[in-house]
């Protein structure tokens, strides 16, 4: 039987009072759209929203694109279920066997205290299913907390964008939260790669990955934990 992921996507779309648009970035959903979807998997988009999730207008610049963006961009199918994305609210852990979280700074705003968000995934997480977040994604889980009621990265292995990735994107002074340094103040086992190098951790139940080039092996690993 082939499996349901469930994949969340911000409704966020203004980088704080800049007065620019942020949103998800598009690698980080089509390079794991693709991989989901060539291994056999189904694929749900839902969004705190609905509809049409931000796109992060600089993820959709020419220096930005890769073999998958590009063939996300002219796959008609895949663009109208983006257009349609589900109200993340009417979502049920029960009906998926994993979800994924692309980043984009916009989760920094929305999805880090969405109690949709944060139900499902502590759902996930009581029902014996994998979490996967990328990039910024990983902000996502520092307001879920375990069975006993502590954090829920507490002790474990993530990682996630890095504080000088995003000094290196002149943006440390504008978001709301840096990811690295949130994840360690609820405890989690903080490590990471080079800047801009693919790197994933895996513990447990939780999957997290670094930066854009990350996020095609955070879905592979996802899927392996799904085939184990």
């Amino acid at each position: 039987m082939s499996k349901r992921i469930l994949v969340v996507l911000t409704s966020h779309d203004q980088l704080g009072d800049t007065g620019n648009k942020t949103g998800f970035w598009l690698e980080e959903l089509a390079a794991p759209y693709y991989v989901f979807k060539d291994a056999g998997a189904e694929v749900t988009l839902a969004s705190p929203q609905g509809g049409q999730p931000p796109l992060d207008p600089k993820s959709d610049a020419e220096d930005s694109q890769t073999d998958e963006t590009r063939r996300f961009k002219q796959d008609e199918k895949a663009n109208a279920e983006l257009a349609a994305t589900h109200r993340l609210g009417d979502m049920k852990a029960d009906d998926f066997d994993a979800v994924f979280y692309p980043g984009g700074h916009g989760p920094l705003w929305d999805l880090v205290d969405d109690k949709d968000s944060i139900r499902l995934i502590e759902t996930f997480i009581a029902q014996g299913k994998p979490v996967a977040t990328v990039c910024h994604a990983p902000i996502v889980l520092v307001n879920a907390k375990n069975s006993e009621g502590e954090p829920l990265v507490k002790g474990r292995q993530v990682t996630g964008f890095t504080n000088g990735e995003e000094d290196a994107v002149g943006l440390t002074d504008i978001v709301p939260h840096l990811v690295e340094d949130a994840l360690q103040q609820c405890g989690g086992i903080y490590t990471k790669a080079e800047d801009f190098t693919p790197y994933v951790r895996e513990d447990g139940q939780l999957i997290t990955g670094q930066n854009p080039p990350s996020s095609a092996l955070t879905a592979k690993t996802l899927m392996a934990w799904l085939e184990k």
